[in-house]
């Protein structure tokens, strides 16, 4: 039975309809799932590797990327309306020729926090946005984000205006405020107004202050003041203050992108992201894989 679900036999064109699978396959359904569950996790040739002693079928390293790029992942839906969504930048290292300095460029990831499902895209805020404009988005949503200007571009694209409640990221915050030098009881109380919602209060205590990062600070304040509300009512009611959801979603893609020695040509890394967050979101069982191909 085992031999049968895993057998290279040629899946003719019939077959591969009723199937969900390709024309003249020699590997069954069973099998390319395997390999993609394996693939998302470790490098092509650990899941070549693994897959040859757990199957004793041999499916190379080669093919293991080449079943991963012809592959139409399913995106994460919620089934619910989305009430929070946080949105943060990770990194990718390029492939580049032989000899020359690698490359790092920024991806894009959303997390929707109550539903935790994740997606990222390369390069493609069109897609991003699209994708969260899918969602059922509540009557007032929740976006949380850091300081980046390139983050609340985004969000400006996302639900309507009535609908955002754009929050800046607690921990940014607090991490921006803590780097002013000086009286360690003025930074305190700055925090314990900012973490009340008193921005201009909280601004007013670095009027006098002529360092850089307290110019700086000031500006960074007034830049996000609208996006500066009661932390601590919302921590009250059990509301999240931090895109930290989004953050750990960066760092289980990482957890596959960034394997030692790992590059990527760039044409295949929006291909790359769309497979780590299907398996993250629980989308690479048989039932998905067959239903994505009907």
């Amino acid at each position: 039975m085992f031999n049968s679900i895993l057998g290279r036999l040629e899946i003719l064109s019939g077959q591969a309809k009723a199937l969900g699978v390709e024309s003249y396959s020699r590997l069954s359904p069973y099998l390319e799932t395997c390999c993609l569950r394996l693939s998302a996790s470790l490098s092509y040739e650990k899941a070549a590797e693994e897959i040859e002693v757990q199957t004793r079928r041999r499916v190379s390293q080669k093919r293991q990327q080449r079943l991963v790029q012809r592959q139409e992942f399913e995106e994460a839906l919620s089934e619910e309306p989305v009430t929070q969504m946080s949105l943060d930048g990770g990194m990718i290292r390029l492939r580049t020729p032989k000899g020359e300095e690698c490359e790092w460029k920024e991806y894009k990831a959303v997390n929707l926090l109550k539903q935790q499902q994740g997606m990222a895209w390369f390069k493609d805020n069109g897609a991003l946005v699209e994708w969260a404009n899918q969602q059922p988005i509540d009557e007032r949503v929740d976006c949380l984000g850091d300081g980046h200007d390139g983050v609340w571009g985004v969000y400006s694209q996302i639900a309507q205006p009535q609908q955002r409640n754009e929050i800046l990221d607690w921990y940014h915050l607090r991490e921006n405020l803590h780097e002013i030098p000086g009286s360690n009881k003025r930074l305190k109380a700055a925090e314990d107004l900012l973490g009340v919602g008193k921005v201009d209060e909280a601004r007013q205590l670095f009027e006098q202050c002529n360092s850089e990062e307290a110019r700086k600070f000031r500006g960074y304040l007034k830049h996000h003041r609208e996006r500066i509300p009661n932390y601590s009512y919302y921590q009250a009611e059990g509301i999240p203050i931090g895109s930290g959801d989004v953050e750990s979603l960066i760092k289980r893609i990482s957890a596959r992108v960034k394997i030692s020695g790992a590059a990527w040509e760039p044409s295949h890394v929006p291909q790359v992201l769309a497979h780590r967050c299907a398996y993250l979101n629980g989308m690479l069982s048989p039932e998905h894989i067959f239903l994505s191909r009907q």
